[in-house]
């Protein structure tokens, strides 16, 4: 799967650097992770945008006008890379940006972009704050971090779970914040936290942690983490391996292959996600098509995330009847109830992160069932 991704982004990229823009041409930079820690959420969602822009394109381009032509350039998971690719192709003369699933390169991308005047979505960085932190024309597409978490403690507590420990790790804003937006939610619904733990990414020594959570007495009655690939796997591992069967709470970033490759570790294991395929919905309908043109059944929601942010491109300059990146922005503003394959989104009244359905899955015998989904209550939500 990898060398197929590989030799998708170098298409695209090889492709606009042989073919200049015509005037008419949307041109969307992409400042995103093909390689390092973050390509298991940037590839995916590479394909599902690929597939979008092939759609419309075929249609005739944007409102039948505007055809999409994609510049990639890969950032290699790093803040500073994904700077200077962002500079890279502001000067090339992008219309939109796009940018890592991570809100720290993200934030370093939007700064250039913000400046020059140019929308920027990240693929799927959660932190609510993201916008914020860089201004009014950088936006999410994702379910926010603090609404995943709000979701994850009206389960627990719906669970009659009372006492929580939360792992966190300080390294990005998503490992960090998430947990702790869970801990509030939690103590305002009547939990307890009853501690917290730290790890830093890519450690994979999990031991000292392990052996605390196991010492606790009382013991959690829940463990909630946003810890994804490579430390989720090691993580559970050693918890499961140290006889610590605690329900596990987690977040999108184990969406992934590399967790339900895990067998029976796993089983139980619960996580928001931004979509599921009930039989009938626009997400299953999106599978199926996706399995027609590719010969797999996409393996991540990350593939429907990112077709969905090609219909958001769709509507905003559908909107803006025009390429100027300003009017764009704009458009991206008030859009309400985009039709995406995860379901409806809207940027109006928000502060850059959309307004959207969470999806709560468990995994049994490495398959997805459904728990819940919606979007929860506004009062719920912890403050960015």
């Amino acid at each position: 799967m990898k060398s197929t991704l590989k030799v998708l982004f170098l298409s695209s990229a090889l492709g606009a650097m042989a073919l200049p823009a015509l005037a008419d041409d949307l041109v969307v930079g992409l400042a995103t992770a093909q390689t390092g820690t973050l390509a298991p959420y940037d590839q995916p969602s590479l394909k599902g945008l690929q597939m979008a822009v092939d759609e419309i394109n075929a249609a005739g381009g944007v409102a039948g006008k505007f055809p999409i032509k994609l510049v990639a350039k890969d950032t290699r998971s790093d803040a500073g890379q994904t700077a200077l690719v962002a500079q890279e192709l502001v000067d090339q003369g992008i219309s939109i940006l796009i940018t890592p699933c991570d809100a720290d390169p993200s934030i370093a991308a939007g700064q250039i972009t913000q400046a020059a005047h140019i929308p920027a979505f990240s693929f799927c960085a959660t932190t609510p704050t993201m916008p914020l932190a860089v201004g009014d024309y950088m936006f999410g597409n994702y379910p926010a971090d603090n609404v995943q978490a709000a979701v994850l403690a009206g389960y627990a507590k719906d669970k009659g779970f009372k006492k929580a420990y939360i792992l966190k790790s300080p390294d990005t804003a998503y490992t960090l914040k998430l947990p702790e937006y869970f801990a509030t939610s939690f103590k305002a619904k009547g939990g307890e936290l009853l501690g917290e733990g730290t790890f830093a990414m890519g450690q994979q020594d999990f031991s000292a942690e392990v052996t605390k959570i196991k010492a606790l007495n009382p013991a959690p009655d829940v463990i909630m983490t946003a810890a994804y690939e490579p430390d989720f796997p090691a993580f559970i591992r050693q918890l499961r391996g140290a006889g610590v069967n605690t329900p596990i709470l987690g977040s999108d970033g184990i969406d992934s292959p590399t967790t339900f490759g895990l067998g029976p570790l796993v089983d139980g294991v619960v996580f928001t996600t931004a979509g599921f395929a009930v039989e009938g919905s626009p997400l299953a309908a999106f599978n199926a098509k996706y399995k027609a043109k590719s010969g797999q059944d996409p393996d991540t929601v990350y593939i429907a995330n990112g077709y969905d942010l090609g219909k958001v491109i769709e509507a905003a300059v559908t909107k803006a009847g025009s390429i100027e990146p300003t009017v764009i922005r704009n458009a991206v503003a008030s859009l309400e109830g985009v039709k995406g394959v995860t379901g409806a989104i809207t940027y109006a009244g928000t502060k850059g992160m959309p307004l959207r359905s969470v999806s709560l899955v468990r995994i049994d015998g490495g398959k997805r069932s459904l728990v819940s989904q919606g979007v929860p209550n506004a009062a719920d939500v912890p403050s960015p």
